[in-house]
């Protein structure tokens, strides 16, 4: 079988290896798919092409946990993170399409990197943050999603919060959804979507809904303050793996 965007067997085998893992992530935590994949996509291509396949996935994963996580999701920061998204997403998905892949990474590289250390100096707003905060990060995070690290923006965020781990989690996953339905038309626009995408995303979908199952069923058995420190250490992961990258 020929694999979508001239991938080679073994970076097949290794990019499925990484989608499940990174599904079981995001059930886990709520982010981090997107960021994830990119990264170890990083290790053997170049992750340009792979970030609107990315997001459709991301989009699907929400129709896997819609049950689970509704009555937990908090409406009001969903669209205010969303109205300011939609104002930096299509200059920065302008910017990243004129980008060589070395560029990129170096960019993905040091959000994570900025955003974890913030976290493990042990910043925190000490109360929840209004509304004018929530536009500010999601302007921010629509700005870092056209490297596919929205997330992490809007995760460093509602961590620095005193919030609830599932309203944490579900917020997350709702917002993430909104954003990437923001973002993939941009994309499209600027020619990032092709008949390559379409066919990655078919044959990712049926491993999927298995990560996202093990990812959720680790969440039902995870305290708040697990969950607080397992945030920010993957966070923290996250960064050492791709500024290792950019430095080697």
């Amino acid at each position: 079988m020929e694999l979508p965007f001239d991938l080679t067997s073994e970076q097949g085998i290794f990019l499925a290896a990484a989608l499940v893992v990174a599904a079981f992530i995001r059930g886990l935590s709520g982010f981090g798919f997107s960021a994830i994949i990119i990264l170890l996509a990083s290790l053997v291509t170049n992750p340009l092409p792979l970030i609107p396949v990315v997001f459709a996935c991301e989009i699907a994963m929400t129709a896997f946990q819609a049950r689970g996580i509704f009555p937990f999701i908090r409406w009001g920061k969903v669209l205010t993170l969303l109205l300011g998204s939609a104002i930096a997403v299509f200059p920065s998905v302008a910017l990243l399409a004129r980008l060589e892949p070395d560029q990129v990474r170096v960019i993905i590289g040091l959000l994570i990197l900025t955003l974890s250390l913030l976290l493990l100096s042990g910043f925190s707003f000490g109360r929840v943050v209004g509304k004018t905060g929530h536009v500010l990060t999601g302007v921010a995070a629509g700005m870092a999603n056209s490297a596919g690290v929205g997330g992490l923006v809007t995760a460093a965020f509602f961590s620095a919060q005193p919030i609830e781990a599932a309203v944490f989690r579900a917020t997350m996953i709702v917002f993430l959804t909104g954003l990437d339905l923001l973002t993939l038309p941009v994309m499209g626009s600027h020619g990032l979507i092709g008949p390559d995408s379409v066919t990655a995303f078919f044959i990712a979908f049926p491993l999927l809904g298995f990560g996202v199952w093990i990812g959720s069923i680790g969440f039902s058995r995870i305290s708040q303050a697990n969950f607080r420190r397992l945030v920010i250490l993957l966070l923290t992961v996250l960064s050492i793996i791709n500024v290792a990258k950019v430095i080697l």
